[in-house]
């Protein structure tokens, strides 16, 4: 992958090192979060902004661990706060790249309120959700993205809980922005951000990211050796059929779901053609749940992109209306007025 001067740098001539921090990066040895930060470190100087116009907030746990190996500004913050923080950051500095590392855990367990009012919302941050179905850095309990029957050290007979499903819990939410991409796979990874970057709303990427102590190989169907017969690669406008030769597609049953059919039999004027700008989410909701589990066919790329209002800029109506009617002398009056303090 290179920038816009053809040799790596981006606009502002900065590359991959003005991104990395002098930190020692410790994950364990063949983590994918190694793969990620490689990749997210190369296409921030598209952005074509300095470090300082950049921030990451990061949670608890093996992916919270990221803001510290970025030389932008950073966050580190309590567990599953992350989009809160990012949010009052959002509001306060809209000048700014806000970016927020999150794991399965942190973002959809403590901090599943928090992601799901920040994409509602449509807050102007970019989440980029870890999953590797399992707790990493607390050394292998289940997590919400766990699937039934997963044993671990806190479910030795099986878990009984349900998974989330990411992409549909954040398309449930109507997120203006919702993609899947894979740790290991770097020019897809990063034809995804750049398209979060682009995007003006909030933007939620769920990465499958390999644990290979606690988790190993949870999505080889789709990262390992014979992935092509798996990935379901949504691009939007074209018709969505995947396969080694293309010889397999998505298409519309009689009853209305989606299903997997052989171009062959039912030739390619009938295969889904997707829309990922359609205002009404129900056929990217249809499409996240298209595969239960990554164990087989299973669709990556662009959900959804839909324009909808920025919560920054509709509040920044209200406190510029708010202004207007009552005066900078009566709101500094209304500021001052009751009990007040003097901090010297």
């Amino acid at each position: 992958m290179t920038g816009a001067n053809g040799n790596g740098a981006g606009p502002l001539g900065l590359t991959k090192k003005d991104f990395a921090s002098d930190q020692e990066t410790r994950w364990c040895p063949g983590c994918g979060d190694y793969a990620i930060l490689a990749t997210v470190q190369q296409f921030l100087p598209e952005l074509g902004l300095p470090p300082e116009r950049i921030v990451f907030v990061a949670g608890i746990g093996c992916a919270g661990r990221f803001a510290y190996y970025m030389n932008t500004y950073g966050v580190h913050g309590i567990h599953g706060r992350a989009p809160a923080l990012a949010t009052g950051l959002s509001l306060a500095r809209p000048d700014l790249s806000i970016w927020v590392v999150s794991g399965d855990g942190d973002a959809l367990s403590i901090g599943g309120n928090h992601l799901i009012h920040a994409l509602r919302r449509n807050v102007p941050i970019k989440i980029l959700l870890f999953n590797n179905q399992i707790y990493g850095l607390t050394k292998g309990q289940y997590s919400p993205t766990s699937e039934e029957g997963k044993v671990t050290k806190s479910t030795p007979f099986g878990s009984l809980d349900h998974p989330f499903n990411p992409v549909a819990l954040a398309l449930g939410a109507e997120a203006s922005f919702v993609a899947r991409t894979v740790d290991t796979d770097r020019a897809h990874e990063a034809d995804v951000l750049r398209a979060a970057a682009e995007h003006e709303g909030s933007a939620l990427i769920e990465i499958y990211q390999n644990c290979n102590v606690f988790n190993d190989g949870a999505f080889d169907a789709v990262r390992a050796k014979g992935k092509e017969a798996n990935q379901i690669r949504l691009e939007h406008g074209q018709p969505i059929r995947f396969g080694p030769e293309g010889e397999r597609g998505i298409v519309r049953g009689e009853n209305g779901a989606l299903r997997i059919a052989d171009v062959a039999d039912v030739g390619e004027d009938a295969l889904l053609v997707h829309d990922a700008h359609d205002p009404n989410p129900s056929q990217a909701f249809a499409l996240a749940h298209l595969a239960p589990r990554p164990s087989g066919p299973t669709p990556i790329g662009v959900f959804r992109a839909a324009e909808r209002p920025l919560y920054g800029e509709a509040l920044g109506r209200e406190l510029e209306a708010a202004r207007e009617g009552l005066g900078a002398s009566e709101l500094d009056e209304l500021l001052r007025s009751g009990d007040t303090w003097t901090v010297a």
